[in-house]
C-alpha cells in the first residue's frame, strides 16, 4: 500500500472512529495534531483512536486532537478533508448550532477560549516562521564561520529573503487575530500597519514622538481584536448598500486614532514589563527560576497550555532580539529525546520501536507532541526522568540566561529548533556540556 494510500485509510478510520461525517463540526490541524470537535462528543471512540496504527495519542479537551506527527499530519488531514467535504444539509446545520452552544457552556471556560484563539493566531504562521528562523540562522551561522563575507551580495540577498518575515510579523498576526474574532483579514492587516508604518515617527502626541513599531506584537493584537469588534458594531447600524464603503473606513480611522492614543504606548508598558520581567525573573531566581520554569514545560504541553507562551516568546523576539525563555523550556524537550533514544536502544517491542523512529526527529527539531504521547507518557516513568533528571541542563540554561548572556543561550537552544548560531566565548564549551548531559542520562536511563 502506498504512502497516500495509507493516509487515506488512516483518515478513514479517524472520521469512523469519530462518529461518521456528519458528526463533524470543524476539524483543522497544528504542526504535530489534527483536532476535531464533533457534534456529539460520546460518539468519538478516543480509546479506539489510540489504538490505530499511525496515531501517537489522543488528547481530549475542548477538542479532540490526535496526534499524528509532523509531515504526517499533513497528508492525513487532506485526506481527511475531503471526506468530509460533501454538502451538510439544513438539519446538519441546525444540530452544528445547538451543539456548538452546548460545548461552549459545558467545556470552554474564557481560559480555554482564550488560548485556543491565540494558538489560531500564531500557529498558522509556524510554516513562515520555521523557514525565516532557517535561513537566517544558516545565513549568520556561515558568516560567523567565515565562509561568506557579509557585505557579500549573496549574504545580503540571503539576509532579506529571512529578514522579511521578521520586519512585517505584525501584519500577519493582524490579519490572523482579526480574522479570529470575526473581523475582516484586510482590515487586521491594516491594524499591524499601523504599529509599523515608518511615517508613525511623523507624529508627536503629548510632546513625545511616536515610534515605529512601539508596542510591538502586543499591541498589534489589540488593534486588530478591536478593529473587529468595531466593525462588527458599526455593521449593524450602516445600511447594506453603504456597508462596503463606510464601515471599513470609520472602523479604521476610529482604530488609527485610538491604536497610537493607547494602544502603542499600553503595548509598549506590557511588552518591557515581560522582557525586564522575565529577565529580572532569571538574573535573580538563576537555577532554582530554571529548574521551576523547565520542569514545568512538559506538563504545559501534555495539556495544550504552551500554545499561551507563544505570543511571549514572539514578544522577546521582536522587543529585545532574543528569547531568554525559550532555551530553559527546549531543556525538557532534550530530555525527551534521551529518554526516547533510551528506550528505542532497551525495547524488543517493534511497535514502539517504529514509534521512537518516527519521532525522533521531531523531537530534535523541537517538536516533542510525537515523542511524548506516543512513548513517554504512555510508559509513565521516561517522562517523570526528563522532568527531574534533567535539571542540570536547566541550571546551565538558566545560569547564562541572564541579560548578558540571553543571546548566546538562546542560540544554543537552537541548535536543533532554529539554527541561529552564535560566535559566544563559552559557546563550545557548553555545546560540549549539553552533548555529555545527553549521553550522560542515556546512559542512565538504560
Amino acid at each position: 500500500m502506498s504512502k497516500e494510500n495509507n493516509y487515506h485509510h488512516l483518515a478513514q478510520k479517524i472520521l469512523e472512529l469519530c462518529g461518521g461525517k456528519s458528526n463533524i463540526s470543524s476539524y483543522t490541524h497544528c504542526m504535530t495534531r489534527l483536532r476535531i470537535t464533533p457534534y456529539d462528543e460520546s460518539k468519538a471512540d478516543a480509546q479506539a483512536l489510540r489504538k490505530l496504527d499511525g496515531v501517537l495519542g489522543v488528547v481530549e479537551a475542548e477538542t479532540l486532537q490526535i496526534i499524528l506527527g509532523t509531515g504526517v499530519v499533513n497528508h492525513v488531514t487532506a485526506a481527511f478533508s475531503k471526506l468530509v467535504s460533501a454538502e451538510e444539509g439544513a438539519d446538519v446545520k441546525e444540530a452544528a448550532a445547538k451543539k456548538k452552544a452546548d460545548i461552549n457552556r459545558k467545556n470552554a471556560t474564557p481560559f480555554k477560549l482564550f488560548l485556543r484563539k491565540i494558538a489560531s493566531i500564531f500557529i498558522p504562521l509556524i510554516p513562515a516562521l520555521v523557514a525565516s528562523g532557517l535561513i537566517t540562522g544558516i545565513t549568520k551561522a556561515i558568516i560567523q564561520a567565515g565562509w561568506l563575507s557579509a557585505d557579500s551580495q549573496i549574504a545580503i540577498i540571503l539576509t532579506v529573503i529571512g529578514s522579511g518575515l521578521f520586519t512585517y510579523l505584525g501584519i500577519l498576526v493582524g490579519i490572523n487575530a482579526s480574522k479570529e474574532f470575526g473581523g475582516t483579514p484586510a482590515l487586521g492587516a491594516l491594524a499591524g500597519i499601523l504599529i509599523i508604518n515608518p511615517e508613525i515617527a511623523k507624529i508627536s502626541l503629548f510632546g513625545e514622538e511616536l515610534l515605529p513599531g512601539r508596542g510591538g506584537l502586543i499591541g498589534v493584537l489589540f488593534a486588530a481584536i478591536f478593529i473587529a469588534y468595531t466593525e462588527q458594531f458599526i455593521r449593524r447600524f450602516i445600511p447594506q448598500s453603504l456597508d462596503i464603503i463606510v464601515t471599513p473606513t470609520v472602523s479604521l480611522l476610529i482604530t488609527g486614532i485610538v491604536t497610537y492614543v493607547v494602544f502603542m504606548p499600553l503595548g509598549g508598558f506590557i511588552s518591557d514589563a515581560i522582557a525586564s520581567g522575565l529577565l529580572s525573573i532569571l538574573d535573580i531566581g538563576g537555577i532554582a527560576a530554571g529548574f521551576i520554569l523547565g520542569a514545568t514545560f512538559l506538563p504545559l504541553v501534555v495539556t495544550g497550555l504552551h500554545q499561551g507562551l507563544t505570543p511571549m516568546h514572539m514578544e522577546l523576539i521582536n522587543s529585545i532580539g532574543n528569547d531568554p525563555l525559550l532555551p530553559i523550556l527546549a531543556m525538557g524537550g532534550a530530555g525527551q529525546v534521551g529518554a526516547a533514544f533510551a528506550v528505542f536502544v532497551k525495547t524488543k517491542k517493534t511497535t514502539l520501536r517504529k514509534a521512537i523512529a518516527g519521532g525522533l526527529p521531531s523531537g530534535l527539531l523541537g517538536i516533542g507532541e510525537p515523542l511524548i504521547f506516543g512513548v513517554t507518557l504512555p510508559l509513565g516513568r521516561p517522562v517523570f526522568n526528563s522532568m527531574f533528571r534533567s535539571w542540570n541542563r536547566r541550571r546551565l540554561s538558566s545560569l547564562f540566561s541572564s541579560s548578558h548572556h540571553c543571546d548566546w543561550c538562546l542560540r544554543t537552544a537552537a541548535i536543533f529548533s532554529s539554527p541561529a548560531f552564535a560566535n559566544h566565548p563559552v559557546y563550545r564549551w557548553a555545546l560540549y556540556f549539553l552533548r555529555g548531559r545527553f549521553f550522560i542520562d542515556l546512559c542512565i536511563r538504560i
